[in-house]
């Protein structure tokens, strides 16, 4: 199961936000990284602009190029806005809702756990992170695992962020994704008319 294995802070660094969570290195070094981070920037061609952005929502997402590519056919091939239909798909991953409803504290850990069989659709244990969510569709913790000290200290800090396009049930340890967000409701910050861009050339 292919996903970016490599080191988190040189990707916050890359795109100067936080993208794989939180980091002292992007604090202290707020320039790109390598030996050519320092240097004057360079003014990017528009390729480059449309091309780092698709980067960021592929690292933001933890999608490989191959899944990403097929997420956007999809979205292009349903009605209404390709961009905003795309990261409406990409927040209906499984692996991204675990993350979303603060079963784990990020999407690398909401991905481990959804391998390792701790997480349940519709009361059927489900392994597949990119597994696409539908309305209505209730997200679970499976029984044997909701003493899991890794889930139990995230959900224990989770009344910080809540979404509108999901519910959560603390008695029961389980969500309900209940609609696909609007674009105005998904905190990331992507310019997904730049990745339509890309992909139209």
């Amino acid at each position: 199961m292919a996903r970016y294995t490599g080191p988190k802070a040189k990707i916050s660094r890359k795109f100067g936000e936080p993208i794989l969570g939180g980091n002292k290195a992007l604090a202290k070094k707020n320039y790109g990284p390598g030996q050519h981070g320092r240097g004057r920037k360079r003014k990017q061609s528009e390729y480059a602009v449309q091309l780092q952005e698709k980067q960021k929502a592929k690292y933001t997402y933890g999608v490989l190029e191959r899944q990403f590519s097929n997420t956007f056919q999809k979205a292009a091939r349903l009605h209404g806005i390709t961009g905003e239909n795309l990261l409406r798909l990409l927040e209906a991953r499984l692996d991204n809702t675990v993350y979303r409803l603060g079963i784990a504290p990020t999407r690398r850990a909401a991905r481990q756990l959804v391998v390792h069989k701790h997480i349940t659709i519709n009361g059927e244990v489900v392994n597949i992170p990119s597994y696409s969510l539908r309305p209505g569709d209730v997200i679970g913790v499976r029984e044997k695992s909701k003493s899991l000290e890794a889930i139990t200290v995230s959900l224990s800090g989770r009344n910080a962020k809540r979404y509108n396009w999901l519910e959560w049930d603390g008695g029961i340890m389980a969500g309900k994704f209940v609609s696909y967000p609007e674009r105005d409701q998904i905190p990331e910050n992507i310019q997904e008319q730049l990745i339509v861009e890309l992909y139209s050339k």
